[in-house]
């Protein structure tokens, strides 16, 4: 993909423009990304002229809305190589992760790994897992030897990220997955990063569960996704419960739907699922091989330039996947962070939800770029220009 290309793909973001008409090179993508204006138009009309209810009126507009509500699910589900049944809509990764941790019925011990984002870390706390750790390669990769050696018929499921938050690995999700069923556990992957960088098939990767977000993927907040194996789901207890998810109901006893529509009780979040269909309709009809091609390309420009200063420490590995983490000697990330918004330059600044992570390191912190489509070499220009400011700054 062409920087030119990026450029015109920019006018597609009226998010990626300060008030007064000047770009704001957005380099947060790794927390939200923002959203093209054929999602922002899905959601006007979802909520508009084709607002209605779902799945309960007999009036033709409900009947309508229940077809593009259900349509998104299935636009979602095959997005990552799923089938309808399969997914099961939440209001975000974190509740999806939080799903599997309270529902799975098999519970026992759960290997994660150093780099988790914290919600793959608290739900399995909260929900009574005991917790194991998988250390991490040098280069900051899920060290799946180590994972190998320490998983034992006590675990009955292993949850890493997909891609890190933090540092941009991927992890290799076949032989997490082959790993896992060896000694009959599942496999959870965290695709929050993954999903709107890499190409995903469920059914390839063998995994068990998958949890990602929508606002991630260029669509709106409040809606995530959770994909998991028909059998699996259908021996998952609710979680909740109220409407949408009964099949009857009395005061001596109630039984439930079937799955997905068993994990979503209440009016669900329709506006929202429509526009993350839209949002996956306008990344498919970009391609994410395209969109990781690109982002790769960024990530070596900015490893290259920042490996040519010499306070600077770079973490991860060198083909991390659209994400780079770095510290300036001397320098905290929260200032820089504030110099390059005078610049108009969003990075994101602090731990990451990973604080397990950066004591790893022996750090508070660090500086985060991360990448999307509308990203360009003029973004990473840009970036340079106000890191190199900071420093005369603070001298």
């Amino acid at each position: 993909m062409t920087d030119t290309l990026t450029r015109t793909r920019k006018d597609d973001f009226p998010g990626l423009f300060t008030a007064d008409g000047a770009p704001w090179h957005y380099l947060d993508s790794a927390a939200t990304a923002q959203k093209p204006q054929a999602v922002i138009d899905a959601l006007a009309r979802a909520m508009g002229e084709d607002y209605a209810t779902v799945h309960r009126g007999v009036y033709s507009r409900s009947a309508e809305m229940t077809l593009g509500y259900e349509a998104a699910r299935r636009k979602v589900a095959a997005f990552i190589g799923g089938r309808e049944e399969e997914l099961v809509f939440t209001r975000g990764a974190t509740e999806a992760i939080n799903l599997v941790a309270y529902c799975y019925p098999d519970k026992g011990r759960v290997l994660l790994s150093q780099l988790e984002h914290h919600s793959n870390i608290v739900p399995w706390q909260l929900a009574g897992w005991q917790v194991d750790v998988c250390p991490l390669t040098e280069d900051g990769r899920i060290d799946l030897d180590a994972a190998e050696k320490m998983l034992t018929p006590e675990h009955t499921m292993v949850s890493f990220a997909h891609v890190s938050n933090v540092l941009g690995s991927v992890v290799d999700g076949k032989r997490a997955a082959d790993l896992a069923h060896s000694v009959g556990a599942k496999l959870l992957l965290d695709g929050c990063q993954s999903v709107p960088r890499l190409p995903v098939d469920v059914a390839e990767l063998d995994c068990d569960f998958y949890a990602f977000s929508s606002h991630k993927l260029y669509g709106p907040t409040g809606i995530g996704a959770l994909w998991g194996r028909a059998d699996l789901l259908d021996a998952m207890p609710p979680w909740q419960g109220g409407g949408a998810m009964i099949d009857a109901v009395s005061f001596e006893r109630t039984t439930y739907a079937p799955a997905p529509q068993r994990f979503e009780a209440g009016t669900p979040a329709i506006i929202e699922a429509i526009g993350f269909g839209a949002a996956c309709d306008y990344v498919a009809n970009i391609g994410v091989e395209a969109i990781h091609a690109h982002e790769a390309k960024l990530v070596a420009q900015t490893r290259e330039a920042l490996r040519g200063m010499n306070d600077v420490t770079l973490y991860g590995p060198e083909d991390s996947a659209g994400i780079i983490s770095f510290m300036l000697q001397g320098i905290h990330p929260h200032d820089l962070g504030t110099i390059l918004d005078e610049e108009n330059v969003a990075i994101r600044a602090g731990h990451h939800c990973a604080q397990p992570l950066m004591e790893h390191y022996g750090i508070p912190a660090t500086a985060r770029a991360s990448f999307g489509i509308y990203s360009s070499e003029d973004d990473v220009a840009a970036l340079i220009r106000g890191i190199e400011r900071t420093k005369r700054i603070f001298g």
